[in-house]
């Protein structure tokens, strides 16, 4: 069945690890593009202005297109990564975490590491209300006045969300419905010859 629902974080939250002295502030944020993501590190730095690295992750997009991961300075795939792996093992989209380390004295080696910015960023996952988003076309219907009831009808029978409509002589419905019951729903509308369907992105 085709997966038309993904999940993101409610609210930003934070999480803390400490280790050997050193001390991992994680913060995490709900964001939907590469210049939220610029602006939540800015802000990140401002607030922590004395950390020694802000290591982040971020997955954008509900299909999970958009991934990276930073280090900052830390040795390579010891922050940045587990981060990441936080954000993917608990399926989470529209999300950046960043990390901010402030150095103990003690070098914590390459476990060490892994273990304090993947615990961090956890910590700051397990604080967060997470909720199940669902992914919708939209659609646009053009039919004449007298298809109106024929329109309406299939508009209840397949409980679709009206967004916008304009009812003059030659009518004008927009309406979104789930990803996986759109072929469906469009095969229904096709049935109608007169009805004229465009498709139209969300």
């Amino acid at each position: 069945m085709f997966e038309d629902t993904y999940k993101e974080i409610k609210t930003p939250t934070t999480g803390i690890y400490k280790e050997k002295g050193s001390k991992f502030i994680a913060y995490s944020y709900p964001a939907y593009s590469e210049e939220e993501v610029k602006d939540k590190i800015e802000e990140v730095k401002k607030t922590e202005n004395a950390g020694r690295h802000y290591c982040y992750a971020y997955v954008l997009n509900p299909d999970k297109s958009a991934q990276r991961a930073n280090d900052d300075g830390e040795p390579s795939s010891t922050a940045g990564k587990p981060i990441l792996g936080q954000i993917l093992s608990n399926d989470l989209t529209n999300i950046l975490i960043v990390v901010v380390r402030y150095f103990g004295g003690i070098k914590l080696g390459v476990s060490g590491l892994i273990r304090s910015y993947k615990t961090a960023a956890a910590e700051a996952i397990s604080d967060a209300t997470i909720i199940t988003k669902t992914i919708k076309e939209q659609y646009e219907v053009r039919f004449k006045y007298p298809q109106m009831n024929d329109v309406m009808r299939l508009v209840k029978e397949f409980d679709l969300e009206i967004v916008n409509t304009d009812f003059q002589m030659d009518c004008k419905l927009i309406f979104a419905v789930r990803k996986s019951k759109s072929d469906g729903v469009l095969k229904s509308f096709k049935n109608y010859h007169e009805l004229s369907v465009a498709f139209f992105k969300n």
